[in-house]
């Protein structure tokens, strides 16, 4: 079992009046990663559509030098209509990236949630808001067991 100290939240920077669905993504990383499949162990589509895209057990191919013990989650946005960087996350999105690190922090309790550049020596926008500080409250409650993640 990988030891997993990071939870790095990344966007598939594509534009909010466009559609970047689960398969549009996969053939980006196949292209991009040799066929090795899609890099992010998780992808929520505008809609709120979580799908589990690489195995936990799998190292992931996110983020440069951190992928050996990190979990790497990409929501479908990140640029306004323009083109600009922008937190293009719908309600269903936050709703479901919310509950998806609830469950995360339950097996990785010690892993610390960052946004991808919010990494050292990362120079992006992506996931274009400050995870750290949103989730700050996951981050600082450790030891999340099963019931807590049940109530809430």
């Amino acid at each position: 079992m990988r030891k997993i100290s990071l939870i790095v939240i990344h966007c598939s920077a594509t534009r909010s009046n466009q559609c970047f669905t689960v398969e549009d993504l996969r053939a980006c990383h196949n292209a991009q990663f040799h066929g090795k499949g899609i890099g992010y162990h998780y992808y929520i589509t505008r809609d709120g559509q979580l799908y589990q895209t690489r195995s936990e057990a799998e190292v992931g191919m996110h983020a440069r030098r951190y992928n050996a013990h990190s979990i790497g989650i990409c929501y479908e946005g990140g640029l306004d209509e323009h083109g600009r960087a922008a937190d293009t996350r719908t309600p269903a999105q936050k709703a479901a990236l919310v509950a998806l690190l609830r469950s995360l922090k339950v097996d990785y309790p010690d892993a610390k949630i960052l946004g991808h550049r919010e990494l050292p020596n990362v120079h992006k926008d992506c996931p274009c808001f400050l995870p750290s500080k949103e989730y700050s409250q996951l981050n600082d409650n450790q030891k999340l067991g099963k019931a807590d993640f049940l109530s809430v």
